[in-house]
């Protein structure tokens, strides 16, 4: 058995580097690149990058790109030259908006339009899975592999790594206790651990449901301020209350706890979003100033643990249409949608309609 770690396991130790503001090194058909997160830089690591000599751009998707007037040439993403003199007050400032109201004129923005932005496009997508900001400061290297070595960097194929990105990893279930609760004493707690040494996932199941017949079922994403501390802004709490009381009174189900906080953001970027609502943008205009998509999440996650679990068929509880879409592509089948329609307030009403008028819930 070989010692050497494959790239799954590189994959996720480069997601840790980039959390502690340390550099990668990614090499493709084009060439190499040094890549780090623009949330993590220190002062000190930019000017050791500077000193390499090699060019040097800031890599920002297109959400964040348009919120800064910056010309996206390469579709999905902009390579923002940072202007001479500018140090990393100035990096942050492009990648976080946290400031953007009070300095909204950073530019005009040079960006550049010839050359790959693959590498560039693999450094963010590994800095929104490491949940991130989705920016990275990228420098171009002569010798990746030697500088990685060099370096004691963590050295990434960009070829080997695409498929495994492309392929969701498999759960596996690690654990199932007993766990009496509040809404039935018959209840059961799975526990599910991905290969890619992601967050884990949870099922909880009510009862003992007929693995034959359409199992009542809501894929729920984790919710920190919403399920724990009862937050009014999201009705998220109020939702998982709901839906665990009505598997206990029919005496069956399986409700899925995925650990996507802030549609797949993160809590952190989440609090960066609820900061920007505070400054009159609404939960989507959030996230595209942030540099996410509307919704980041990954349900099939959903359809892979009830697969796993032996159901093929639910009665969905959920308002949102993606869901059922997502459950029936994946091989689950939903005989019927169950409307959950609770924790609406006077603090989540605006949040509610932008779900509704944006996203589609049918509310």
């Amino acid at each position: 058995m070989s010692l050497t770690p494959d790239m799954t396991e590189i994959l996720a130790r480069a997601r840790g580097d980039l959390r502690m503001g340390l550099p990668i090194v990614l090499i493709g058909p084009s060439g190499a690149v040094l890549a780090v997160s623009a949330e993590t830089l220190s002062a000190d690591r930019l000017a050791e990058i500077r000193a390499l000599g090699g060019d040097v751009v800031l890599a920002i998707t297109a959400r964040r790109a348009e919120t800064l007037k910056a010309r996206a040439y390469d579709g999905d993403l902009a390579r923002v030259v940072p202007p001479a003199g500018e140090g990393l007050r100035w990096i942050t400032s492009v990648a976080d908006p946290a400031d953007d109201l009070n300095a909204p004129m950073k530019g005009p923005m040079q960006t550049r339009r010839d050359g790959d932005a693959s590498l560039h496009r693999l450094a963010i997508s590994l800095a929104k899975s490491a949940r991130l900001l989705p920016a990275a400061l990228v420098a171009d290297l002569t010798d990746g592999a030697r500088f990685a070595t060099a370096h004691g960097l963590t050295l990434i194929h960009a070829d080997e790594a695409a498929e495994v990105l492309r392929n969701r990893a498999t759960l596996t279930q690690i654990v199932s206790a007993r766990l009496p609760m509040e809404v039935s004493e018959a209840g059961r707690l799975h526990v599910f651990r991905p290969e890619d040494g992601g967050e884990e996932h949870y099922a909880i199941e009510i009862g003992r449901p007929d693995r034959t017949q359409p199992v009542l079922s809501r894929l729920h994403s984790a919710c920190f301020t919403g399920d724990l501390l009862g937050s009014l802004k999201c009705d998220c709490g109020p939702q998982l209350r709901a839906a665990l009381a009505q598997m206990g009174a029919e005496g069956a189900g399986v409700l899925l706890y995925l650990n996507q906080e802030g549609r797949g953001i993160g809590l952190a970027n989440k609090m960066r979003a609820y900061s920007l609502q505070d400054q009159g943008f609404d939960t989507v205009e959030a996230n595209h100033r942030l540099g996410f998509e509307d919704d980041e999440r990954d349900f099939r996650l959903g359809s892979d643990i009830l697969k796993s679990m032996g159901f093929s068929a639910v009665r969905l509880l959920t308002n949102n249409p993606a869901k059922i879409d997502i459950m029936e592509r994946n091989g689950v089948t939903v005989t019927e949608r169950v409307p959950l329609k609770v924790g609406h307030g006077t603090h989540n009403r605006a949040y509610l309609a932008t779900k509704a008028a944006k996203s589609g819930h049918m509310l």
